[in-house]
């Protein structure tokens, strides 16, 4: 690998392909860490497109609750799938090489799909909220119409900003380097080997923080207002059961949310001392590769119904 990067630094022309340096560029360890994802991605892939397929087809989860969840599995397979299959690719060659055109497409569709799921879990928020604090009112507030428009409305913000930071991203003069110093394309890594000049550089790194920062503050708030509202509710319940109940409904919700943001705090509120590539590499596996293999067993094990539902879905079968 040394050697690759040695070659590459410095190319003098707009490049028109990159090289990926992935997770490792230890031999030994390519072996061993591709059958570890690969069974990872086809977990991902079981589980989330398994949720999807069973909040569709069983007519008890025909709810508000399960509508953002189904979403929530679309997008985890979705930044996944982004993601998951090049990197595999990447074990397997002596050059994990990636077209610019490649890169910028990946890009795209990796921010439309995490920026989506911010969103997501902020709708899902809000639906726990409704139904335990407003409980009469649950299926006028939460409408089929109210979904399809937090979703839709989730999406297409997604799809925008993803648009404009990939194509000012791409506007760049990749001419000194055309080493990603990650296992998938992304701003930061890609903002590091360009020539442009500094000024242009500079205004491209603070629309990625204002879009990054505003999603994710927004989103949290929304969450953290949700929650409170929740808990204040859940303790003035006078009956135990009551209470168990009531937290039981939004309890995977949270882990969900403890984990994602979690590890997102720690990628963005690092000292900028104690900030690397490496680190980020380590992090972003954790919320692109293990978090929506975790997803489905948060949102499935812990809940009744849709354990309900796969016993129902294989008694069709069998």
């Amino acid at each position: 690998m040394e050697e690759i990067i040695d070659m590459n630094e410095t190319s003098g022309s707009q490049v028109i392909e990159f090289i990926l340096t992935g997770i490792t560029n230890r031999p030994e360890l390519q072996g061993p860490l591709f059958v570890v994802f690969l069974l990872n991605y086809m977990a991902i892939v079981v589980g989330n497109l398994g949720l999807i397929i069973l909040t569709t087809v069983d007519s008890h989860l025909q709810t508000p609750m399960y509508f953002f969840l189904r979403h929530l599995a679309f997008v985890d397979l979705g930044y996944s799938t982004a993601i998951g299959p090049k990197m595999l690719v990447g074990f397997i060659e002596e050059k994990n090489m990636i077209s610019y055109n490649g890169c910028a497409i990946q890009l795209v569709f990796y921010v439309i799909f995490i920026a989506s799921e911010l969103f997501i879990l902020s709708a899902m928020a809000y639906d726990r909220y409704v139904a335990i604090c407003k409980p009469l009112y649950y299926m006028v507030i939460v409408s089929d119409m109210v979904c399809w428009l937090l979703v839709s409305m989730s999406y297409l913000y997604s799809t925008m900003v993803s648009l404009l930071v990939t194509v000012k991203l791409f506007k760049l003069s990749f001419c000194k380097s055309n080493i990603i110093r990650h296992f998938y394309c992304d701003g930061a890594p890609l903002l590091s080997i360009t020539c442009s000049p500094m000024s242009i550089t500079r205004e491209i790194e603070l629309i990625i923080m204002f879009f990054a920062g505003f999603n994710f503050v927004s989103s949290l708030l929304i969450i953290l207002i949700s929650y409170m509202f929740i808990l204040v509710t859940i303790l003035r319940m006078n009956s135990a059961e009551g209470r168990h109940k009531a937290f039981s409904t939004f309890g995977s919700h949270l882990t969900g949310v403890v984990i994602f943001y979690g590890t997102l705090i720690f990628i963005y509120l690092q000292p900028q001392s104690s900030h690397s590539f490496d680190t980020d590499k380590i992090a972003s596996v954790f919320y692109t590769l293990v978090i929506p293999m975790l997803n489905p067993l948060i949102y499935s094990l812990r809940n009744k119904e849709v354990k309900g539902a796969l016993g129902r879905l294989f008694k069709k079968i069998m």
